[in-house]
């Protein structure tokens, strides 16, 4: 992501205010100061308050007529909600819109700002062009994934690439079989490897994946920074419907409480599946419908 300040930008702002003459100097940081309030639209009283400098004393500093102390200086920058560095730049050019950026991500906490980070490479990089080729449908079993997606890629004109077929057809043996002989985290590595490989070898394709790698940090964090990903969801019993609709009775087997174990899974799940470009609720729908409703979506945000 570019920016039109270079690193090396405020080293020469600083190094800029000590080769000036102190009226001068002083002059500027009044200048700042005055600037800075009007900024955040701060009254010079309240400033004076959270400060504990005088108003008498801060209305010198802004005229520049101020000899201010730099204890006094960090807690007018603390009351304006500003940084010493902040003070002492020169006045840049900055558009509205990147004021209100950089006032979101200060009152962000810093543990989400990875995430900000991640979704700004994501979506602004020069490889979103790319990534915006390659449509992944991600969810639970049930939800219409590979319906949706063969529909959609026929209609894109590209391939429809099931990935637990990919697996089993690089492997040569079925999922369950996999999961006998190399375990749960023997089959997440597979899955990363098969991953890794069909989206090296297609630029355009429409992609259905497990439901279950998106507990997989690293693969999952790979998908969505190659792939345009959609999370397919439906209610819990829509989801069991639909598998036994198929035949298949494995989710139902032994287990009297499968329902509720399905909750638990999309409960645990759904902060990881919200992480998609975009969401798709199939839920009391038909293919058609759903269908209909994805090529709109798609239509407003990607083609």
């Amino acid at each position: 992501m570019s920016t039109s300040a270079s690193p090396n930008s405020k080293v020469v702002s600083l190094h800029w205010t000590t080769s000036i003459p102190d009226e001068d100097f002083l002059l500027f940081l009044g200048k700042r100061v005055r600037q800075l309030r009007n900024l955040r639209g701060i009254t010079r009283k309240r400033v004076a308050q959270e400060s504990d400098v005088s108003e008498r004393h801060l209305a010198q500093l802004e005229a520049g007529e101020g000899n201010v102390s730099i204890v006094l200086l960090r807690r007018i920058a603390a009351a304006l909600h500003a940084s010493l560095a902040e003070l002492f730049a020169p006045e840049a050019e900055e558009t509205a819109e990147k004021q209100v950026i950089r006032r979101f991500l200060e009152r962000l906490p810093n543990h989400r700002l990875e995430d900000v980070v991640f979704r700004l490479m994501r979506d602004f990089s020069p490889g979103e062009c790319a990534r915006r080729k390659r449509i992944a449908l991600i969810g639970l079993r049930g939800a219409g994934k590979s319906t949706l997606g063969s529909k959609l890629a026929l209609e894109l004109r590209v391939p429809f690439i099931e990935l637990d077929g990919e697996i089993e057809r690089q492997t040569g043996m079925p999922l369950e079989e996999i999961f006998s002989l190399y375990g749960q985290s023997g089959y997440r590595a597979i899955e990363q490897r098969t991953l890794t490989k069909v989206l090296s070898e297609h630029e355009s394709a429409v992609l259905s994946v497990g439901g279950g790698m998106v507990s997989e940090k690293e693969t999952f964090d790979y998908l969505l920074a190659h792939c345009y990903t959609i999370w397919i969801k439906a209610q819990p019993e829509e989801h069991m419907s639909r598998v036994l609709e198929q035949g298949d009775f494995r989710a139902i087997a032994g287990n009297n409480q499968a329902m509720e174990d399905l909750r638990r899974i999309l409960e645990a799940r759904e902060p990881l599946y919200r992480q998609a470009d975009m969401e798709l609720d199939t839920s009391c729908s038909s293919v058609e419908e759903s269908f209909s409703r994805l090529k709109t979506s798609l239509q407003a945000n990607l083609l």
